[in-house]
């Protein structure tokens, strides 16, 4: 009996090992995914995307190294983590008189309202959900896409998802705040847990979900310092897809000009990255800089939305990413036919030049203008 049992024991241990040992990854493919080659190595739970040849799936080192050999496989990359790009949060009070907050005024959307206010607009917010119950939001659909529970219960459970839908959308009523683009329609894609993380195929995926769904812009509120070719492809295909994405460039400055602090997905070409600046239109020292700063953005002490029908003071590159999606909102609702390209030039050529003449690695162009 004591030896069977023994059996059976070491039995589980081998069982378990490469569940031990196994690791996140995503896998490229060189062309379509071949369904052979992931029954060939055990891959038994995956996710597959529609808009790259490629997988998610957690496998052993072993298994990797071997599909890496393999002609017919593009890549094997970690599976990195990517974070909220913005600060911790000063809740207020729910339901105050409606304001426009100097964010908003800065940019000049009061005067953009005269002739767009977003109407027709789809945005996706991939971040950590957005509240389904303030009252100065409305949410026309979403996807909990983040960790292994994927369901429609995109509900916010940390409260930067929907600080930052605020930025961009909150309603022209009453309460609280405006947003920049009032009548645009959100779509909350949660790709970030309570704590405000999550990993790259979960961001892929939303991207992937954004695409099928129609969206007119993504807005990317969060980053990761991993270089990863199966993201950088899929917000290349998105792009051109013709939906317009913007990402937070990060808040891992340091002030030294020679570093390159920008994160993913902003350093990707075909993403806009968008930097922070204060009241005094100057880029406060933790904001990312580098050679892919596209545009500037109000992110310091930005007053809007937040959990249980409440408002929130919040600094980052990721109050200033939502700013430049609810600007590129109102320039495509006055016409509808324009592709990402043109919106980014309009953006870019409108833009209020800070610091160095021209282009520079702290403001890019400027600071968005709406108006």
């Amino acid at each position: 009996m004591e030896t069977r049992t023994i059996l059976i024991l070491c039995t589980l241990m081998l069982l378990l090992i490469p569940a031990i040992d196994a690791k996140p990854v995503i896998v490229g493919f060189t062309e379509e995914i071949d369904q052979n080659i992931i029954k060939e190595h055990g891959i038994a739970n995956f996710t597959q995307y529609k808009i790259i040849n490629a997988i998610s799936t957690d496998i052993p080192e072993s298994v990797s190294e071997k599909l890496k050999k393999n002609p017919k496989i593009k890549y094997v990359e970690e599976d990195a983590q990517v974070q909220i790009a913005g600060k911790p949060s000063q809740p207020q009070p729910p339901q105050p008189p409606q304001q426009i907050t100097w964010g908003i005024a800065r940019i000049k959307a009061p005067e953009a309202w005269n002739n767009s206010t977003g109407i027709n607009l789809k945005i996706a917010v991939l971040d950590t959900g957005i509240s389904n119950n303030h009252p100065d939001l409305t949410v026309s659909g979403g996807i909990n896409l983040a960790g292994k529970s994927k369901n429609n219960k995109w509900n916010d459970d940390n409260g930067h998802g929907t600080h930052v839908s605020g930025i961009i959308a909150a309603r022209n009523n009453s309460i609280g705040v405006i947003g920049v683009a009032p009548d645009a329609q959100l779509y909350a894609v949660k790709v970030l847990d309570a704590y405000g993380s999550g990993y790259i195929s979960d961001v892929i995926e939303g991207i992937d979900w954004a695409v099928q769904n129609n969206m007119d812009i993504i807005s990317m509120s969060l980053g990761t310092r991993t270089y990863s070719q199966a993201l950088n492809d899929t917000t290349a295909n998105a792009y051109n897809a013709g939906i317009l994405l913007v990402a937070a460039a990060g808040n891992s400055g340091d002030g030294n000009l020679f570093t390159d602090d920008v994160l993913y997905p902003a350093k990707f070409d075909s993403v806009i990255a968008v930097s922070a600046v204060d009241y005094n239109n100057i880029a406060p020292v933790w904001s990312a800089d580098g050679a892919k700063i596209e545009l500037a953005a109000p992110g310091v002490d930005i007053y809007s939305t937040w959990l249980n029908g409440g408002y929130a003071n919040e600094s980052g590159t990721s109050m200033a990413a939502p700013f430049l999606s609810g600007a590129a909102a109102l320039i495509k609702s006055k016409n509808l036919s324009m592709t990402p390209q043109e919106i980014r030039q309009s953006l870019d050529y409108n833009a209020i030049d800070l610091g160095d003449i021209g282009r520079d690695n702290i403001y890019g162009f400027g600071l968005v203008q709406a108006g």
